[in-house]
């Protein structure tokens, strides 16, 4: 992919779906359940499906170029399904680093949503199933979250100096919450999410 002048050149991969990879990938990132502490309502089904299995609950896929401004990050997102209590399983969810920076996100395989806020509060929620891609604007931390019974495989793309703020989230959770709720997704306020 680099020259000898670590100059980028173009180039292609291959997407499987299923089973949810892509061709070489630069960087394969596993989140288990352990990497999600705090992030879930209810804590003791948390700790109890902990002490079961340490379970896979989310990967991702990237192709890495120079993070250098003018260039873009490209992956594959794969949200596992499951639940813990009854919330869905989920991503960390994050703010860039960069806060002006926005992602596209192209659902491939699966049902769920991206959940999405600013810093002052306001929120989103879009649904995802397959062929429908959902763009991220810059200052809004995004989730996805898995509502079905498959993998939730999403493309995603990004600027390379975006970076990941993942530090926000896990200090104050999101302020909304997906669940099934007598067999029905909701989407409720989050009794965790604390202000700035």
């Amino acid at each position: 992919m680099f020259s000898n002048d670590n100059v980028l050149k173009p180039f292609s991969f291959n997407v499987k779906v299923p089973p949810g990879v892509i061709d070489k990938p630069d960087n394969h990132v596993h989140r288990n359940l352990s990497s999600m502490k705090g992030q879930y309502f209810d804590q003791e089904a948390y700790d109890r499906m902990l002490q079961r299995e340490d379970t896979l609950v989310y990967e991702v896929y990237e192709k890495l170029v120079p993070e250098i401004p003018g260039e873009l990050i490209q992956g594959l997102s794969i949200v596992h399904p499951g639940k813990v209590g009854n919330e869905y399983f989920m991503t960390k969810g994050h703010y860039h680093s960069v806060l002006g920076t926005g992602e596209l996100y192209y659902c491939l395989q699966g049902h769920g949503y991206m959940m999405m806020e600013t810093h002052e509060g306001e929120w989103a929620a879009e649904e995802l199933i397959p062929n429908r891609a959902v763009y991220v604007p810059g200052r809004w931390a995004h989730r996805s979250i898995n509502i079905g019974d498959v993998d939730l495989i999403m493309l995603f793309v990004y600027p390379a100096i975006a970076g990941h703020d993942y530090g926000t989230i896990e200090r104050k959770s999101f302020r909304e919450m997906v669940i099934n709720q007598d067999g029905k997704t909701v989407i409720l306020d989050n009794p965790r999410w604390m202000t700035q």
